[in-house]
């Protein structure tokens, strides 16, 4: 049988003291039961490493051998202690995380610094990526989790409420569209060239799934990664751009007017995706609550916290 951590602290405690009656007591058991650790420990490792008489205990060749061992052990072990506590408190650790662009520019950077300020000793890691890209980076266990919408049915993850936000139609000063009111519908988009997200972002497939509701054909003008990219076509006069209204911090949407579409299935649901199997580390779960608590501080001006909403029902 291998030796027992248990067995190691008894050696290590009569090594200190070379009392049996003083061992025992600094680790809270009876001397009967240390005795009975000790002579496990050395039928265990085949070795006798304590001289003992009714008035003396010393420390034989071989115990003053196997002392620095068992040090080094009990040293190790201490360290396992102290790192599992501070994970498992988040004082220290690595939190990866993969999220929509709009996400990653308006949301987490504000938490990242609040949660800096109470656990400093956590470094966080973000990828802002498409929605597709999203869910098989976390079937991948590349990050602990992402932030984006649920696009279609998949087993292997689930989705929790976090955000929603609008869809908008971005276009120029002076623009048709500016006249119509201050809530668009899709129809009246649709009479313009679209600039649009590419087809393996979120926004795309509600869009596109919103077109086959409507039963109609649209001019694409264009297509973009990123919101910084259609937002660009737009101010080049190229069309208009159906973009999450959060383009308007992501993506500089300055000198473009923009107004909400009145479409309820086009309103994207944000949530943290996570596998449906196994659980996070406490350092990821304490960062989704900063996450949390930072949507519920924002103003509703582009995203609105899933909890408030659920709230204000």
């Amino acid at each position: 049988m291998a030796p027992t951590f248990r067995q190691i602290q008894a050696f290590l405690a009569v090594a200190t003291h070379l009392k049996f009656v003083k061992a025992a007591e600094e680790l809270h058991i009876s001397q009967p039961a240390l005795t009975v650790q000790i002579n496990q420990l050395e039928s265990a490792l085949s070795i006798k490493l304590f001289n003992r008489t009714k008035r003396q205990v010393s420390l034989t060749a071989a115990g003053q051998d196997m002392l620095p061992l068992f040090e080094r052990i009990a040293g190790d072990m201490d360290q396992v202690m102290a790192a599992s506590s501070d994970i498992h408190y988040a004082r220290r650790g690595v939190v990866r995380i993969a999220c929509l662009p709009s996400v990653a520019a308006r949301i987490v950077p504000i938490a990242m610094e609040k949660f800096r300020h109470t656990h400093p000793n956590i470094r966080v890691h973000v990828r802002d990526v498409m929605g597709e890209d999203i869910v098989q980076m976390v079937k991948l266990n590349a990050v602990d989790f992402g932030i984006g919408a649920r696009l279609t049915p998949d087993r292997e993850i689930k989705v929790e409420g976090f955000l929603t936000d609008h869809i908008c139609a971005f276009y120029q000063e002076g623009h048709p569209l500016g006249k119509v009111g201050e809530v668009l519908k899709l129809s009246d988009c649709v009479r313009y060239p679209l600039i649009l997200t590419n087809q393996n972002s979120s926004v795309r497939v509600l869009f596109e799934r919103s077109m086959a509701r409507e039963g109609v054909d649209v001019e694409i003008a264009g297509e973009a990664n990123y919101m910084s990219t259609a937002l660009g076509m737009v101010r080049a006069g190229l069309g208009v751009a159906i973009l999450p209204m959060s383009a308007i911090d992501a993506g500089n949407a300055f000198g473009l007017e923009y107004r909400p579409i009145d479409a309820p299935w086009l309103n994207r649901r944000i949530g943290f995706v996570r596998k449906a199997t196994g659980s996070l580390s406490p350092v990821a779960e304490h960062f989704i609550k900063a996450l949390q608590e930072t949507g519920d501080s924002l103003p509703n001006d582009t995203f609105r916290s899933s909890r408030r909403s659920d709230s204000c029902v």
